[in-house]
C-alpha cells in the first residue's frame, strides 16, 4: 500500500477550485497521460467516471464513484480496475479573498501479478504529478482572487504552483 499526501495554496476561489477537480471529462486537456474520461453519472451528492491512462506504452483504467459536498470536499473510490485499493480524498478550504488551501491525500495498493508489478512506477508516477497538473490547469484558466485589503499573517498568503507538504510513506 502506497500513501501519497499534497497540499498546496492557490490564488482562486475554492467553488473554481473545487469545479476544476470535479470535472473529470476535462482530464484529457490537462491531466499529463490521461488519454480517455468519461462521466457515468453526475448528481448534487456523487461524480461517478471512468477514466484511462497510458504512461510508457503501458495503457491501465480505472472507474470510481466519487461523494462530494461543494466546494469542500470530493471523496474518490475505486468501483473497478488494477487496484486492490484506491482512494482519494481532496479538501479545499477558503482563504477569504485569498483563494484557497486543497489537500489531496491518496492511498492505493495494486494487485497482485507480473503485469501489476510492472504498472507500479507508471501509477506512482501518474499520481505524484496530478497535483502539479491541477495547479497549472488553474493558472491558465481560472482568473485569481483579488488580493484582501485586510492584514493578514504571511504565511497565509497563497503562493501559486508551491507545495506546502508533500509526505509519502509505504508501510512495512
Amino acid at each position: 500500500m502506497l500513501e501519497l499526501k499534497r497540499s498546496v495554496l492557490v490564488p482562486y476561489s475554492v467553488e473554481s477550485m473545487f469545479d476544476l477537480i470535479e470535472q473529470a471529462e476535462s482530464y484529457p486537456q490537462f491531466l499529463p497521460w490521461c488519454v480517455g474520461a468519461k462521466i457515468l453519472e453526475r448528481s448534487d451528492d456523487w461524480v461517478a467516471a471512468r477514466l484511462e491512462f497510458c504512461y510508457l506504452q503501458f495503457h491501465f483504467g480505472f472507474q470510481t464513484r466519487n461523494a462530494k459536498h461543494r466546494p469542500e470536499w470530493l471523496k474518490v473510490r475505486l468501483v473497478e480496475g488494477p487496484f486492490r485499493r484506491l482512494e482519494g480524498d481532496w479538501s479545499l478550504v477558503a482563504l477569504g479573498n485569498l483563494g484557497c488551501k486543497i489537500n489531496f491525500d491518496l492511498v492505493y495498493e495494486i494487485s497482485d501479478g507480473l503485469l501489476d508489478t510492472l504498472a507500479r512506477p507508471a501509477v506512482d508516477f501518474v499520481s505524484r504529478t496530478m497535483m502539479d497538473a491541477f495547479v497549472k490547469r488553474a493558472e491558465g484558466t481560472l482568473t485569481a482572487t483579488p488580493p484582501s485589503t485586510s492584514p493578514i499573517a504571511p504565511e497565509l498568503l497563497p503562493v501559486p504552483h508551491t507545495p506546502i507538504t508533500v509526505a509519502t510513506s509505504e508501510p512495512p
